[in-house]
This record gives C-alpha cells, structure tokens and sequence, in this order.
C-alpha cells in the first residue's frame, strides 16, 4: 500500500483491484493521514471538511466516507489500518507507505559539523524528489489551504537547506535550476532569492544575480511597502564589486569537466519527469570502481524516450569528463533500416577520437576495440532508437566507469543487468505546463480548454507539442478551437501532424515492425467496442487459441502497443486506439470486421449466460438461452465467485457492447444482452447501467418489431424503476405496457412478471385488495408454466398480503413454502428477501430476538454474494427490531450504515426507511434536533417517491416538541417506520 499526499492525493496497492476514491473521500483520507497515529474525531473531521458552516448530512457523510475508505483498505489488503478509537478514527500506516512520512524522514534534522555534508544533500535530493507538484493538489475542503502552506514551508525549508550544503561544496551550478523555479513560485522568500543570486554569481551570471536582486526588490516594495533586510542589501553589494568572499571553495571540483559531446540539442522547454531523471541519476554508480550502469528506457512512440534520455545526458554531463556520446540506431526511422552493430561502433569509435584508418572491419574487432578504448575512461553514452537486445549487446562496454542510456519502443527483457525503465504519458499537470510553455498566454486565458486538448492527445507529449506547436503558429485560433477540430476522431491523427512529424507516422513505424499475425492482433483489437479486453476475450475475436492469444497481447505489451493497468486486462492509449480502428478500416474487408465481433459478442453473451446461471439459477428458464461458440476459447466461471468476479471485471466491455451493436445493425444482441443482465444488474446496485442497456434494449426491439422482446424489457425497466428509484408512477407504466403486449403475443411468462410486478406497486400503495387481485393471477400463470421461481416470488407476496392484513399464520405459511421453493431452486437473492419477510412478520407479532435471527441470516447471504440493496434493507430491518427491544444505540449503528450504504448504492425507499428510523430512535434518545433533520429528510424521500409513509412521517414532525428554528407538536410515542419489504 502506497499514499501520496505531496502531489494529488493517491492511495495505490500494486495488482489491487481496490475502488478508486472519489474526491472528497481522498479529502478525509488526506487530512487522516496529515495526522497519522492520532485519533481524530468526527466533529474534528467535520470541521475540516467544511469549516463553521457544515451541511446538515456532514456527519452522515463523513461515516458514509470512512466506510469507502475502509473498502478501498480491505480491498488492498491493508484492512486493519483505519481502526475507530475511542476518541474517533486513526489511521497507522506503516514505514514507507506515505510519501510525507519518507520526506520528513530523508529531510530530518539540520546535519551536524561531523556530518558528511555530500550525504545530508543526498538525502535532502531524495526527499525533495518525493513531490508531484503541488500537495494535496485534487482536492476541496476548509483545512486544504492551510495545510497545503504548511507543506510548502517544509518544501521550501528543505529547498535551502540543500541550497546551503552544496553552496558550501562548490555545486552551484547543479543548483540554478531548482532555486529558479522555487524563487518564482514564491517571490518574497528573502533567503532563497540570495541563494539563487549567490549560484548565479559563482557560475560567472554576475548580471542575472543582480537581476534577481532587482526583481526581489520591486516585488517586496510593491507587494509589502518593505526594503530588503541587511543581509540582503550586503550580498548584493558583493556582487556588483565581485568580493573575493563569494567565491567558491577552493576543494569544489569543476562545474564543468572538459570533454567530447555529441548529444543532440535538449529542448528548453523540458517538462516533467523528475522522478524518473532523479532515478537515472541515482543509478549512477560511477564512484564505485570499474562499473558500467545501464539503463534501458522503453515506451511507446511518442512518449518522450529519447528527449528524456538526452536531457538526463545534459544533466549528468560534468559527471563524465572522457565524453558525452549518441548514436541513433534508427530501429524506427522513415526511410531507413536499422543500423548494424558494426555501423554503430564506427559511429562511437569516431566519436572517441579514433581515426577511421584505425577502426577494423568485423564487429567482434570493433566491438573489442571499444570496449579497450572505454578502459579507465568515464563516459556516457545514449544508444537511441534500439531495436532489441540483440542489436545492442555488442555495444555495450566491458570493465569501464560508464552510465549508458538505451532508448527503446520495446521492452529489453534480454538485456540481462539492465535497469527498466518503462515510460507513461505525462501527468496532467505537466502536460499543461509543456502545452503553456509553447502557447503563452492563450493556454493561461483558457485553461479548461487547455485540458481538453491535453486530453484528446492522450496527454502522449508528442501529440502534445504538435497540438501546441499548431496553436502557436496559427495566432487566431483559439485553445476552444483547436479542441473542436480534435474531438473529430475521423481527423484527430491528422491535426496531429506536420510536414516533418506525426503522431499516426510515429505509430505506423511501430506496426511496421510487428510480425503479421501481431499486425492482424492489433488491427482487431481497434474494433472492440470496450475499454480493456482480456485474453479469453481477444481469442474470441481473433479466433485464434488462448495460448496463442496470451503470447500475442504480451508481445504487444512488450512493443508498447498495447498497455497493462490491470493484471491480465490489456489496453490501448486512446490514440492507438484510434490508429488501431484506421488500419482495421484499410486492411480488414467489411465481412472480416463483422465477423470477428461477432465472435467477441457471442463469447461475451455466453459467458454472461453462464455467469448468470451460476448467480441467478431461479431465473434461466426465463432468460434467452445462448449456445457455446463453435470454438470456445476458455472454460466459462464455474461457481458463484468465479461469475461475479467476471461478471465485475467485464461489465464496462459488456455494457460497451450494447451501443455498438444497437447502431450497427444487431438488434438481436442488445436484447439478449438486457435480458440476461437484468438480474446481475438490479441485485448490485447498477441501476444507471440497467436504465441505459434496458433502453437501448426496448428501442432495439421496436425497430425490429420484435414485440416479445419489447415486453420483457419494458418489465425489467419496471423492476428497475420499483426497487431502485421507487418511482412507482413509472414502474406501473411499463408493467402495464409489458402486460398488453405479452397479452398480445402470448407470453404468459411475461404476463406473470407484470401482474407480479403491479402487484408489488399496488401493495406499497397499501391498495391491498388490488394487490391481492394481481398476485393470485401472477401465481396461477407461473403454476401452469411450471416456474417454481416465480411462484415463490408470488407466495411471499401474498405472505407479506396476509401479513398487512393481520393474518399472521398465513403469513408465515406463504413465506415458508417461498423459502422453500427458492432454496430448492438455488435462489440466492430469493432466500435473501423473504428472511428478511419473515423478520418483518415476526416483528409485527412482538418476536423480536426471532425477527433479529431472520434479519442477520439475511444481511450474512447480502453480504456474502454483494446484494447492496438487501444489505441495506436487513441492516434497517436490524435496527427496528433493536429499537422495539430497547437497544436504541444498536439501533442507530445500523441505521446509520444501511443509510451510509443506501446512499452509495442510489436505493432510494432505503435512504427514506432509514431516515424514517433514525428520526425515531433520536426522538427516543432525547435528540430532537436530530430527529426534526432525519425526519425532515425522511418526508423529502417519502413524498418523491409518492408513498403513504409521507403523511406518517409529517404528523411525526408536528408531535416533535420545537427546537430553535423547528416548529413542532407536543409528545407522542410516534411510531417506527413500516419497513421495505421486497418480492424477488
């Protein structure tokens, strides 16, 4: 586990599928990590979240975060490190795991007279190379300012320590550009802007020294009336007469050793990569003895290999005094071929001084030559452009003093030794500060646009510069039009070029040379529809085995065609992509692009179907049944864990599908898809997902007229609409319209679903006879289809029917011959619902440590196969059932988390139960501000969702006694909510 606070706020775990964090849950991770080790209250996180005026859900919302955060722990494998204390939540994390702690740790104290002061600025190196930019820089909240100046002051106290060691050692020079950058971000910091002019001055800049005091001067005098101190005035003095006492120690090697240097010219407006220079420059072991240091950089095109590596050259240059050499092995260069090893080492040995005459013809002479000539010496030498190991290795030298930087679109893996390092496209912070430096000031005047750009290049600094280079040259365009023109994808890869660059020609050298059946992997995975495929999936689409289809996504991998964000999930960066789907286009026919979706499609509906048989087994005779692919690629999930693992990792490619096909002609697919979905989707709280597929389900079957199909969707919608959003008004809507058209067509499977489904409508309107009416129409049809499923559904219907009506006997029979029915059946979430019904029953008859029991076995199987809804419901199920027995705070726990969870899920009627509850348990609590705010919020819900509980909740409010600002009733026992009850 890894937490990073000086930069944007991140909490990774290498091969963890862990949830990303939204906003402001990374805020409180944030400030419990400023205090690590202490416990800190939920009032104290209250406040630091939004100050003296919180909202009224502050609290609420701050438990709903801790219980996101714990997830994200669990999920990483870090689950006991948020722990609740008693004087609130304190987070341990240990040695090495946040980047403030390692900082504060490599900074440490000011360094004693016996310290080795090359040592002390080491340490301070590696400290400052921690930082991202700025701290705590995504996210919003009251203490983000202040903490954030308070790490700025660390930052900055180190920066001027460090400036002090190496002044005092003579390495001005290696300073100018760190002190530069901090001056101008803070321009009133007396002491750094006289280290920067003390730099300036020992490297013979004696006018720039001064023309940092002059700006420092007007900027204190404008800024705060003020002159500079004495010390300042003094520095400034020695300058303008070069005082012997600025000079540099006489021991300070030479800035700048002599030397041969033949790297080409590194860019002025390099941005970025800090990390990874600082890890090429501690790599460098050249004090060590006779050590050559090899470091292999490997990215996809464009990504900035060779810039990196001539710039670490520049940077690392007084290092090696015996030469700086480059030589570009053109593995990827128009027009040319990759040049030979002998070719190579005729280029570096000239470049060592050797005369041609000298330089024998094999390359085993040449190669040995080389290396005796690298003997004793201290060079560095950047081998740009390489195709593979095996065109290196004999460039590389023996036993020598030697850092060498290979550049490489692949990865290396035979290059034994070598360091990796492979490179990403740039943060976004410093894509837009490349993007700035080129644009000026019309990147400043539109930054939101700025990031539009940036992000439809892929923040790829190659796509960058050209879209920033375009921009500068073109002075009336603006940063909003130039995003226009890109956010076309049929000419996005040709905006992206000049007469002499392009991003497209960078990536068709990269497909050159790629053997064929490599060609043909990539060309079709442009076609996939979804975001990340994996290799079942890509051998779909190919048809090729999964042996073959691993091996062919990791050569992909290792020529940085393809990317890995995820263990066994494979990618492209979006511009790939978009290159990928081009070339598809010019060299796959029509027929062999439908042909190979269709293969992908079928694989992922049968392993779906599948998945869902496993999850849902109650439900597969009602769902469309989907044949085994002719060749099937791999063995579908085998139990429930192996489907909702594949069901979850594969439910963005699966519900990228259904677009697709609904706009190309495969109506056929949308629908199947919605069908055997509907289930997975309604029961794990993906409701948005379920309204968007269902949609283009029910328009894919009106255009095709494909009426049975219209009807079963217009159902689910139904269902979706009842449980999630409780818009009854709607859901009776589709259940009626479902119900005319399976008439029509005679489904009486689908006829049965929608008089069930009216049924449940009708019962939480409390219209008990109509409900009845529906239920025992429902129950006759699912007898004579022989559907055992839907016939436990209708029994604890009409359970939860005699249950309203006091006919507690019957009640429990139905619910019995339910449970039964479902367990019989494998019904995990038909089980799930009617415990929770038998719990509700056995509350109304006063057995309250029994309606617990049901309640508990419910929110065990909820948890146990991730139903959020059910959870949510049998956590306020527990809580009535605690409250009727007197534990009012059990109660208020387990409200407080089916609500916490009710609101992460979007599950609308158990955000309004749980408010109804909470109100009652601080009523009885004495807390009646809280109980007019849980209850207040409680009627909001209730009315949306137009239920009779709206009117009980309302004369709850007027019995209230008034608080400040809350008008009220006298008394009242009041009387707790009626409970959520769900059919499967």
């Amino acid at each position: 586990m890894r937490f990073s606070i000086l930069g944007p706020v991140e909490a990774t775990a290498p091969g963890s599928d862990a949830p990303a964090l939204a906003p402001r849950h990374r805020a409180v991770l944030a400030y419990l990590l400023l205090h690590a080790g202490v416990a800190i209250s939920t009032d104290r996180l209250v406040d630091a979240m939004w100050g003296p005026l919180p909202p009224d859900s502050a609290r609420a919302q701050i438990q709903t975060t801790i219980a996101a955060i714990r997830r994200m722990l669990r999920a990483s494998g870090a689950d006991g490190m948020l722990a609740t204390r008693p004087g609130g939540y304190v987070i341990t994390p240990e040695s090495g795991q946040l980047d403030l702690d390692e900082f504060t740790s490599l900074i440490g104290p000011a360094p004693a007279a016996s310290d080795d002061p090359g040592d002390a600025a080491e340490r301070i190196r590696s400290g400052l190379a921690l930082w991202r930019g700025e701290p705590l820089a995504d996210i919003n909240a009251d203490y983000v300012q202040g903490a954030r100046a308070r790490l700025n002051g660390q930052l900055l106290t180190a920066v001027e320590r460090l400036a002090e060691l190496e002044l005092a050692r003579g390495r001005h020079e290696a300073l100018i550009d760190v002190l530069s950058v901090h001056a101008a971000a803070n321009p009133l910091r007396e002491r750094l802007c006289c280290q920067l002019m003390l730099a300036l001055h020992r490297a013979g800049r004696q006018t720039d020294a001064l023309e940092v005091a002059r700006t420092f001067r007007t900027t204190l005098a404008e800024q705060q009336g003020l002159d500079p101190g004495h010390a300042f005035g003094k520095l400034e003095q020695d300058i303008l007469r070069d005082a012997p006492d600025l000079r540099p120690p006489d021991a300070a090697p030479p800035a700048r050793p002599q030397g041969v240097n033949f790297l080409p010219y590194d860019v002025p407006d390099f941005t970025g990569r800090e990390g990874e220079l600082d890890g090429l420059i501690r790599l460098w072991a050249g004090d060590n003895g006779a050590v050559v240091t090899i470091s292999a950089i490997d990215g996809m095109a464009g990504v900035g290999k060779t810039t990196l590596a001539v710039h670490a050259g520049h940077r690392l240059a007084d290092r090696f005094p015996d030469g700086q050499l480059f030589v570009d092995l053109q593995a990827h260069t128009a027009g040319q071929a990759p040049l030979d090893a002998g070719a190579a080492l005729e280029v570096l040995l000239g470049q060592l001084g050797v005369p041609a005459a000298h330089i024998p013809a094999s390359v085993a002479d040449r190669a040995a030559l080389w290396r005796a000539e690298l003997s004793g010496r201290r060079v560095l030498a950047v081998l740009d452009n390489a195709l593979g190991a095996e065109q290196v290795r004999p460039l590389l030298p023996g036993a020598s003093r030697a850092l060498v930087l290979i550049t490489s679109r692949r990865r290396l893996t035979d290059l034994d030794g070598a360091h990796a390092l492979s490179l990403d496209v740039l943060p976004a912070a410093d894509a837009m500060e490349l993007f700035a430096s080129i644009v000026g000031e019309r990147a400043a005047a539109e930054p939101l646009a700025v990031l539009d750009v940036l992000q439809l290049c892929g923040f790829l600094p190659l796509a960058v510069r050209i879209a920033a280079a375009r921009l500068h040259h073109r002075p009336r365009w603006t940063v909003a039009y130039l995003a226009g023109r890109l956010r076309d994808q049929r000419r996005r890869l040709s905006e992206l070029a000049t007469s002499e660059r392009g991003v497209a020609a960078a990536f068709t050298l990269s497909y050159q040379q790629l053997t064929s059946d490599q060609q043909r992997m990539f060309r079709l995975l442009g076609l996939q529809p979804g975001r990340d495929i994996g290799p079942e999936a890509a051998a779909a689409l190919a048809d090729v085995s999964l042996d073959e289809a691993e091996m062919l996504l990791e050569d992909l991998l290792d020529a940085h065609v393809l990317a890995q964000h995820q263990l066994g999930r494979y990618t492209f960066h979006d511009l790939l992509r978009e290159h990928a789907l081009a070339t598809a286009a010019e060299e796959e026919s029509p027929e062999a692009r439908r042909e190979a979706l269709g293969r992908l499609f079928h694989h992922y509906l049968h392993t779906a179907s599948t998945a869902i048989d496993h999850l849902y087994p109650e439900g597969r005779n009602r769902r469309p049944r989907i044949p085994a692919p002719d060749s099937p690629v791999a063995t579908p999930p085998q139990d429930e864990a192996q489907a909702i693992t594949w069901l979850d990792s594969e439910r963005a490619n699966l519900m990228a599908t259904a677009p697709y096909a609904a706009e190309h002609d495969w109506p056929l697919h949308t629908s199947r898809l919605a069908a055997t979905l509907h289930r997975y989707l309604l029961g794990h709280a993906h409701q948005a997902e379920a309204l968007a597929l269902h949609g283009l389900a029910l328009q894919a079957g009106r255009r095709s007229g494909d009426t049975a199909a219209e009807a079963r969707t217009l159902i689910d919608l139904g269902e979706v609409h009842y449980w999630w959003h409780g818009d009854h008004e709607q859901a009776s809507e589709h259940y009626r319209q479902g119900l005319d058209l399976a008439h029509e067509t005679g489904d009486q499977g689908a006829a049965a679903r929608a008089l069930q489904g009216l049924s449940t409508v009708a019962r939480r309107r409390r219209a008990y006879d109509e409900a009845h009416d529906h239920c025992t129409q429902s129950l006759a049809l699912f007898r004579e289809l022989g559907d055992r499923a839907g016939e436990a559904r209708c029994l604890t219907d009409l359970g939860l029917l005699h249950e309203r009506r006091g006919r507690y006997e019957d009640a429990h029979g139905h619910h019995r011959q339910a449970l039964h029915a479902y367990r019989e059946a494998g019904s995990r979430i038909g089980e799930t619902i009617v415990l929770n019904n038998l719990g509700l029953l056995c509350q109304q008859q006063g057995r309250y440590e029994e309606a617990r029991r049901h309640h508990g076995d419910a929110l065990e199987l909820s948890r146990r196969f991730d139903f959020p809804g059910d959870e949510a419901e049998s956590l306020n199920a527990l809580a009535e059932a605690a409250r009727s027995l007197g534990d009012l705070a059990q109660a208020a726990v387990e409200h407080d988390t089916a609500l916490a969870l009710a609101r992460e899920s979007g599950y609308h009627p158990e955000q309004a139960r749980a408010h109804d509850g909470l109100a009652h348990v601080h009523r009885d609590l004495g807390h009646t501000a809280l109980a007019h705010d849980h209850a207040r919020h409680a009627l909001d819900l209730y009315t949306a969702l137009a239920v009779p509980e709206a009117e009980e909740i309302r004369t709850f409010l007027t019995e209230l006694p008034p608080t400040e600002g809350c008008p009220g009733g006298t008394g009242g026992d009041g009387h707790g909510p009626t409970g959520s009850v769900r059919s499967s």
